[in-house]
């Protein structure tokens, strides 16, 4: 049996929503033997022992604005063809367990200032680490995507941020509230959406002071992930890529969030950035993400590239990706709490820009060739197991 104090919080921003639904449900698969870790990076072959915290370690909980109880989100997954069937009857008392860890989101309002849903954040993880005896809590945002985030003298430095809390100003969104919260309440920070999160100078310069580990953001699960690795193929060929256009037809409440343009423009954005750096220079096109409710939790896209050859022949290389969009992203959630839960034991601080293999716009590097982000995060982790 596992001792106590090495146990391991997972605190989730969009607890109840199919992403964390599905964490939970398949942490509590992987417990029982009822699945193997297929999708997880962290439990492949070839991985060095990094000393993470064991999936039996790992205590969920979080907050949401929904309501609906955690077995019955599982229910509505193995309807939608996300989890197995007969799966959410055999993991009830896990379900069960986390949904009794739900919070419901502090939302601000006449009565309750920016800083007032910070503090209440704040005490919520405090109390259920306290609750659990747990030795760190790791603060993992999978909540909705945020619009682009307009900048603000207060987002400067630190002092000029709290003094605009303090006077009450709007000044933060609801990621960098629990960005903040996460490093009033010492812990670890992971921002699995595009949303503005910790990347506010005054959170970093906060969370550096406050000698805690952050990375981010909006995890790479499919039609990015064959770019950061499509995109170093063309450069060392030295074929140049003219244009890369893309549509994402995406369901669910993701595709529904993204409907709104002002929402749709910061996951765009992120999509797109890794073409640049991969390939030395920009290309023309853009993305496109489409609403199509009728595909639930189900992803497609489809890219268009034409690139050129010797004597500036043109070709073209077209592909289409079709996935289950929480199946794809949760082993990389719990592959990333258990990393920064590590890194925060062994004292390390600052932007984890050895976790960019699970990125689409990973702070702390500009490194966004694919494999070698995995060479990075394989040395990353030997040497979490190796440090004294």
């Amino acid at each position: 049996m596992s001792d106590q104090r090495s146990r391991t919080g997972i605190w989730l921003a969009g607890a109840r929503g199919s992403v964390a639904t599905t964490v939970i449900a398949g942490t509590a698969a992987l417990r029982a033997g009822l699945a193997g870790p297929t999708g997880c990076v962290t439990e492949q072959p070839g991985f060095p022992d990094a000393g993470l915290p064991a999936v039996s370690d790992l205590v969920f909980g979080g907050h949401d604005v929904a309501c609906t109880p955690l077995p019955k989100r599982a229910e509505q997954l193995v309807a939608a063809g996300v989890l197995p069937h007969g799966l959410p009857a055999l993991v009830h008392d896990d379900l069960a367990a986390a949904d009794a860890e739900i919070r419901p989101a502090p939302l601000p309002d006449a009565d309750m200032s920016r800083l007032d849903a910070v503090e209440a954040i704040r005490a919520d993880i405090d109390a259920f680490r306290e609750r659990h005896g747990l030795a760190r809590v790791v603060v993992v945002n999978v909540s909705s995507t945020e619009p682009v985030l307009t900048a603000h003298p207060a987002h400067a430095s630190a002092g000029a941020l709290r003094a605009a809390l303090a006077a009450g100003e709007n000044v933060l969104p609801p990621s960098s509230q629990y960005a903040l919260a996460a490093i009033e309440a010492g812990c670890a920070h992971v921002d699995f959406t595009p949303s503005t999160g910790m990347r506010i100078p005054a959170l970093r310069e906060l969370a550096e002071e406050a000698g805690l580990p952050y990375a981010g953001n909006d995890g790479k699960t499919g039609e990015t992930l064959l770019k950061a690795t499509l995109g170093p193929m063309f450069a060392a060929r030295g074929l140049r890529v003219r244009t890369w256009s893309g549509t994402n037809l995406l369901g669910g409440g993701d595709g529904e969030t993204l409907a709104d343009p002002a929402a749709t423009a910061s996951k765009a954005a992120s999509k797109q950035h890794v073409l640049g750096k991969t390939l030395g220079h920009a290309v023309e096109g853009e993305v496109h993400i489409d609403y199509v409710p009728s595909l639930g939790d189900w992803k497609t896209a489809w890219d268009h590239v034409m690139f050129e050859g010797f004597l500036g022949v043109r070709m073209n290389l077209q592909f289409t990706w079709a996935g289950c969009d929480s199946a794809l992203a949760a082993p990389l959630v719990l592959d990333l709490a258990r990393l920064a839960g590590r890194a925060h034991e062994r004292g390390i601080s600052g932007p984890l820009g050895e976790l960019a293999f699970f990125f689409k716009d990973p702070v702390g590097t500009d490194e966004h060739a694919v494999m070698t982000q995995y060479e990075t995060l394989r040395t990353f982790a030997a040497g979490l197991g190796d440090r004294r």
